[in-house]
């Protein structure tokens, strides 16, 4: 079944016009001497804790960085830091199609509001720097190969546990998460999996991290690399998700023994 849709890049770049004086006058990162003028230690821990360390820290590239704190911005529709991180990811090589199919995938993770939201604020991004939508995949790919096995596994799971309760919900679970959307070339699966888990985390919604987990890890996500991803989460997620999150990411961690 083939779920056809007007780029969510076309639908953002056709609002460009009404929404970049919005975007650059209400939604953009304040100065950081602004910050300091009003909240002298949170600038001071900005700078010299999040910036000077975690961003640096080894584990993790600068570039999955980026998608972690996206992936969460959006999700949260935390909208103040999204302009800034934008040109923050083009900038360390996160791709114009990868942000987009970042945002099209959490609107299913996180709510089509969320989604169309960071739309708006990319719009304006794309046009400064000159992205059109032939720069990023279409509605119309070529979808990459299923695991027929492990997803006729997962779906009877779900069709014996759910389908009598909401046929739809496991109708388009299937149809078009599993056997469409994840299977988009636009993003690879470690990073979709890095973008649902950290959607997950920082949303609280727990209950799914050990099956995405898993999934993360087996489409080549390390441990090492989650670890990081955490840490990532706690400052732009919160502690209290994180920690709601440990149990779950250690017991993961040593049921494969990695």
């Amino acid at each position: 079944m083939k779920f056809g849709s007007v780029s969510i890049l076309t639908l953002a770049m056709a609002s460009a016009t009404l929404t970049s004086a919005h975007a650059s006058n209400s939604s953009s990162t304040s100065s950081p001497q602004e910050q300091a003028n009003v909240a002298p230690a949170l600038a001071a821990y900005t700078e010299n804790v999040l910036q000077e360390e975690v961003w640096e820290r080894d584990g993790l590239s600068v570039r999955d960085r980026s998608i972690v704190t996206l992936a969460t911005l959006v999700a949260r529709n935390d909208a103040a830091e999204l302009t800034y991180h934008f040109n923050l990811a083009l900038d360390n090589g996160v791709e114009p199609g990868e942000i987009t199919e970042l945002i099209t995938h959490l609107a299913f993770y996180s709510g089509w509001g969320n989604a169309t939201s960071a739309t708006e604020l990319l719009a304006p991004v794309f046009e400064e720097r000159g992205i059109s939508s032939d720069d990023v995949p279409g509605e119309e790919v070529e979808l990459l190969p299923l695991d027929e096995e492990a997803e006729a596994e997962r779906a009877t799971f779900v069709e014996s546990e759910f389908g009598d309760t909401a046929p739809g919900v496991v109708h388009y679970t299937t149809e078009a998460l599993f056997r469409d959307l994840w299977l988009r070339p636009g993003l690879e699966p470690r990073d979709r999996s890095l973008v649902t888990v950290s959607a997950l985390i920082a949303n609280g919604n727990v209950e799914q991290v050990p099956f995405h987990l898993n999934r993360a890890m087996d489409n080549g996500l390390t441990q090492e690399e989650a670890s990081e991803m955490l840490t990532q989460l706690a400052f732009y997620a919160g502690w209290p998700n994180v920690f709601s999150a440990l149990p779950i990411a250690r017991d993961v961690f040593e049921s494969r023994g990695e």
